[in-house]
């Protein structure tokens, strides 16, 4: 297992910045994913460490060891990309074994090293198909295979799953991160999918504009986003515009269109002065909905729209002035039991205060 340590990287496509000054450290053995909306420069990211790009400034270390300008070849690395990337014209073996063949390994080993590889990912009884006799989801196992096979010091996957219907990617999610930790390897993903990000990742960073927003541990990331943009790309939130009543030791209390609210900063490092404009976020299942008001974090309104689905219900819930989005488990408040007000609450600690 290899630490990677990326030092003020900046990757320049003519007038445009791709990547701006990133600093990241992403520790031996971890699946570390980079998410982000198109054209955030997590691709560009990937590719500087695959060494399909060269940065314009900065500096890439796997361990110890400096790849900055290192070729693709001689960093041993595993790529496995979006299409899938399997020649044709070979046999699954074949496709395994290429990687091997190139860097002169003896055939015996080849074929010892391919069987072992396809087997941990269950793609052993189709060596011999071709890749067009395979499902997209056998064929992104073929993909990993090869990238395994080579005993590589990290694994990159580019956007993986994307090409897959939503119950092959549910099933390869748990696959990936199995294969990851029975190797112990180092794991650069890159996706927009966010729940395959919060799903399976040890850590995870945030990039928006070539720049790293926030990185952290799923719960971290969802729970105290540290931005608007954060908060946004993770999920769906609940944004109230307000001012700053107060603000100290990572809390903050906030005047509202609908009402005061309690919460915690999102970032707690720069805490905003008292008549701030600062935005609240709040996660529609941490909403929970009674006929009786609370003393903290309460509001008053009306159910709107209602979808129904089955262990849960989506409710706009509308008050004076705003309309918000709850989630309820279980749900109660639906047919004749949605009749009339209502009144919706929230605990502090899931209110979080964001500046920007």
């Amino acid at each position: 297992m290899i630490s990677i340590q990326i030092k003020k990287l900046t990757k320049r496509f003519g007038p445009v910045v791709a990547l701006h000054h990133l600093d990241l450290t992403i520790n031996p053995g971890e699946l570390f994913f980079l998410l982000g909306p198109s054209g955030c420069g997590k691709t560009t990211l990937l590719r500087c460490l695959a060494g399909f790009y060269f940065p314009d400034e900065g500096q890439i270390f796997f361990g110890d060891d400096e790849v900055t300008r290192l070729a693709p070849h001689k960093r041993n690395t595993g790529m496995v990309f979006q299409s899938y990337a399997l020649w044709p014209h070979m046999t699954v073996a074949e496709n395994v074994a290429f990687g091997l063949e190139e860097r002169d390994v003896p055939s015996d080993e080849i074929r010892r090293r391919a069987n072992e590889a396809l087997e941990s990912v269950h793609m052993g009884p189709y060596a011999d198909r071709k890749p067009n006799q395979l499902s997209g989801g056998q064929q992104q196992r073929v993909a990993l295979a090869r990238a395994l096979v080579v005993r590589p010091r990290c694994l990159l996957l580019d956007e993986p799953l994307s090409n897959l219907d939503a119950r092959l990617r549910l099933e390869m999610r748990g696959e990936i991160r199995r294969v990851c930790k029975e190797f112990q390897l180092t794991t650069v993903y890159v996706t927009h999918d966010q729940k395959e990000a919060l799903s399976i990742s040890d850590r995870m960073a945030v990039l928006d504009g070539g720049r790293i927003l926030q990185v952290g541990a799923p719960h971290e990331i969802y729970r105290r986003p540290a931005t608007k943009t954060v908060a946004n790309f993770i999920g769906e939130t609940d944004f109230i515009p307000g001012k700053v009543l107060a603000a100290s030791g990572g809390n903050a209390s906030v005047e509202t269109a609908i009402g005061r609210f309690d919460g915690v900063l999102g970032d707690p490092t720069l805490p905003p002065k008292a008549g701030a404009e600062v935005t609240v976020s709040i996660r529609p299942e941490c909403w929970g909905l009674g006929r009786e008001s609370k003393a903290q974090n309460c509001v008053q309104g009306i159910i709107g729209e209602a979808v129904y689905l089955g262990e849960m219900a989506q409710y706009d819930f509308v008050c004076p002035g705003l309309t918000l989005k709850i989630v309820e488990l279980n749900p109660r408040f639906l047919g004749p039991a949605a009749q009339g007000e209502l009144y919706a609450h929230v605990e502090p600690e899931d209110v979080v205060v964001l500046v920007e």
